[in-house]
């Protein structure tokens, strides 16, 4: 017996979103940066005006293109590499060893910048120049710099940074992955959740407990190490492209030679928690503003009731609210790198920092995502995306409540990380 025939009206695939919706440009043609409002670019020096630039015009033209398809298949765009590789942004503020020696703004503003046009991207960027390249010029010896970093800065080789465990994240101090000392190297136990780039990593920096000293040591790790395994972690509303990893260690091996020295304690750790927690604060200034320049382009393409929706009362106050949130993050984020650049910086300035930037993004983004309606739940106009990206930024390097409480602590002089202890109860 012959199947029935099905009619053309079934099966057919997705109409081409500018053929569906033809009223308004798609983010894949990227909008023209309008929210820099108070002219930012006059703080910059002409070095970090042109980083800005650079950025800007590689992520709209390179990445603008294919940044949905792969977002919405949760995959990493390795297409794009060796086009970040040719910015020249990876190792951002480390000198030498091939890399940049940006100043913290400079590395903030490209931060935010592939932030504007995806922040996936930035992600990758972050986990691999402000975490792991970040530890070893910091706490690395002469010769690891030298081994890893050229390699690393022209993204040739990749790098992920493992802090985080299943049963460790705000109180990231009290990991459990541990290294004991054997002859000739180290032997690590443990495991890792939610790493950035864990899955295609070359290099793993791996923080785990040292079985005689109780303190926190850091270790360089081979992907190719025997007893390493990581696998993605599937299901993300946020972001997708970043492949976030569950990383175990069944008894991998470390020589010498890739014990990172200038990792004693969690203090060492926090060193590079502190810059990096400034180019995270500058990943919602750039999401917002991605958001914000979608949102005036749409806003004055669509038409409804006779005239574009920019022309209605409310929606440009929705604008202007959302461009006065931009303006003052982006001040509080180049304060920051001052602060930072004079030596002035202190944890409490940079946790205050990053947990009010992001509370501000979070409503900002919420506002794009009203005014673009129906379409606000697309991600092909961006702001469905950046809405859901921004989530875990909101969480990540520090919860806004834990960050909250970094800040609370340095002004009152009191911590109130852990609850108060059990009291009898009273009699009365």
């Amino acid at each position: 017996m012959q199947k029935e025939a099905k009619s053309s009206y079934f099966d057919m695939p997705a109409l081409d979103v500018s053929v569906a919706f033809p009223q308004a440009t798609p983010a894949s043609n990227f909008p023209t940066c309008t929210s820099d409002y108070f002219q930012f670019d006059d703080l910059l020096t002409p070095e970090e005006q042109a980083i800005r630039m650079k950025v800007r015009e590689c992520m709209e033209k390179e990445v603008a293109p294919i940044m949905t398809k792969y977002w919405e298949k949760a995959e990493f765009p390795f297409e794009v590499i060796p086009k970040l590789g040719a910015l020249h942004i990876a190792g951002g503020t480390i000198k030498g060893y091939g890399c940049p020696g940006f100043s913290v703004t400079g590395s903030a503003v490209a931060a935010a910048e592939v932030a504007r046009v995806d922040a996936s991207c930035s992600t990758f960027i972050l986990v691999h120049s402000s975490l792991a390249m970040l530890t070893i010029g910091l706490c690395g010896s002469e010769m690891q710099k030298q081994k890893y970093l050229p390699s690393l800065a022209e993204l040739n080789t990749i790098a992920c940074w493992g802090l985080t465990e299943p049963d460790n994240g705000s109180d990231a101090s009290a990991l459990g992955t541990t290294a004991r000392k054997v002859e000739g190297g180290w032997i690590l136990e443990g495991q890792k959740r939610w790493i950035g780039n864990a899955t295609f990593a070359d290099i793993l920096v791996i923080f785990a407990r040292n079985t005689s000293t109780n303190q926190i040591n850091g270790f360089i790790v081979n992907k190719d190490a025997p007893g390493l395994q990581a696998t993605k972690i599937e299901n993300k509303i946020g972001l997708r492209m970043v492949q976030n990893g569950d990383i175990l260690l069944k008894k991998v091996f470390v020589p010498d030679e890739d014990r990172l020295p200038g990792v004693n304690s969690f203090q060492d750790t926090n060193k590079v928690l502190a810059v990096s927690r400034v180019m995270v604060a500058w990943q919602p200034i750039g999401i917002t503003m991605g958001v914000y320049d979608m949102c005036h382009r749409y806003l004055k393409e669509r038409k409804q009731f006779g005239a574009p929706l920019a022309a209605f009362q409310l929606n440009q106050q929705k604008l202007v609210q959302m461009l006065g949130n931009i303006q003052a993050m982006i001040l509080v984020g180049w304060r920051l790198c001052k602060l930072y650049e004079s030596g002035k910086m202190t944890p409490g300035h940079a946790s205050l920092g990053k947990s009010w930037i992001t509370l501000r993004a979070r409503e900002t983004v919420s506002l794009g995502r009203e005014l673009l309606g129906g379409n606000g739940i697309l991600a092909d106009f961006l702001v469905a995306k950046a809405f859901c990206d921004l989530e875990p930024i909101y969480t990540y390097e520090g919860t806004y409540d834990i960050n909250t409480l970094v800040t609370g602590r340095e002004i009152t002089g009191l911590a109130s990380f852990k609850p108060a202890p059990l009291r009898q109860k009273s009699r009365l």
